[in-house]
């Protein structure tokens, strides 16, 4: 473990200087690109003016033989459009460490575009050590390339053993964005009985007690992640980092997606992945606050200017802890306000 002096220090002569606070942006969804397609990466700056983050993924659904294409078709899209300019963070998702495509991936993309990309999503991490690595790593190829701003890393949460040591992921060093939840690879990891893509499923269920007169008892369907959201909710609210929800992959039951990301945004993720186009426009509505609960929210703020005593407001009761939840909402809604002009005009900022 660092001491507390060494820990915002460079690891590499010549390294920007770590960052102490990660920036506030708005990351309501991080949209998946195949890079190695060219008919998709022409349509990444009409994507961009949609979404918040674009993602050049390089790792799981990208095949083999697409392996080096899909890095070198990155890079060639990172440096076609300006995404900084344009408001939009610009990710992408490496091979995982142990593959034999992870070396070039961190290497090439440092070199090539280190100032242009924001954060770098690490797969299957599974302890602090993966992340000490990843930190020593950019820091020597930052420092090499004259890289001035430091690359974040985002950590994703697909195996037993990182949920495990998910705390201490979430604090193994400064350049931690956050961490986001990988069902599938956690689902196999787990040895779970599901080959669904988040989400919920039909055969995890809670039943009444039988009816005296045999009548049929109710059943509710389960969510098989709430355990470990919350669990990952609370290691980056601890360490200061965003907590995502990952991937939905059932495309054609968009009411299903809406309620899996609203599910994850009220337990306190930031964000969630969108695989498909149509999946941005749930994200933004469901990451973003009720105008309804976010006037309210302003209200109890006004009542209650410096965060202490009682007011009353409609009838139910404020204090300093839902003051603090007001602050939450009206936090997000201000950052969000600041990229949508339409929810600006919404929440009256």
């Amino acid at each position: 473990m660092k001491t507390p002096r060494a820990f915002f220090k460079p690891l590499a002569i010549g390294a920007p200087t770590p960052l102490r606070e990660p920036p506030p942006r708005v990351e309501r969804m991080v949209h998946f690109v195949p890079p190695h397609l060219e008919k998709v990466r022409a349509k990444v700056p009409e994507m961009a003016r949609q979404a918040d983050v674009i993602l050049g993924n390089l790792e799981d659904a990208i095949p083999a033989d697409a392996k080096d294409a899909a890095r070198e078709g990155f890079i060639e899209m990172a440096k076609a459009t300006d995404f900084a300019a344009l408001g939009v963070g610009l990710w992408t998702r490496i091979n995982c460490l142990n593959s034999p495509w992870h070396f070039d991936d961190v290497t090439r993309i440092v070199a090539e575009v280190g100032d242009r990309i924001d954060v770098m999503m690490i797969p299957k991490v599974e302890g602090p050590w993966d992340i000490h690595y990843m930190d020593q790593f950019l820091a020597i190829l930052e420092a090499r390339h004259g890289v001035k701003k430091p690359i974040m890393l985002h950590a994703i949460l697909e195996t037993a053993e990182g949920v495990a040591n998910v705390e201490a992921i979430a604090g193994a060093s400064p350049r931690m964005h956050g961490i986001c939840l990988g069902p599938a690879d956690l689902a196999a990891s787990r040895a779970m009985k599901t080959t669904r893509v988040g989400g919920g499923h039909p055969g995890y269920r809670v039943i009444e007690d039988p009816h005296v007169d045999g009548s049929p008892r109710a059943s509710v369907q389960q969510d098989l992640w709430h355990y470990t959201i919350a669990r990952m909710v609370d290691a980056c609210q601890m360490n200061g980092i965003k907590a995502f929800y990952g991937p939905f992959g059932a495309i054609d039951d968009p009411e299903a997606c809406e309620q899996q990301f609203r599910n994850a945004f009220i337990m306190g993720c930031v964000g969630a992945w969108s695989l498909h186009p149509s999946q941005i426009a749930i994200a933004k509505k469901v990451f973003s606050p009720d105008p309804g609960e976010v006037a309210f929210a302003r209200r109890i703020l006004e009542a209650m200017p410096d965060g202490t005593g009682v007011a009353m407001l409609d009838g139910k009761m404020q204090d300093d802890a839902t003051w603090k939840q007001a602050k939450v909402l009206v936090d997000c809604a201000k950052q969000i306000a600041a990229r949508d002009a339409d929810l600006a005009a919404a929440y009256g900022f």
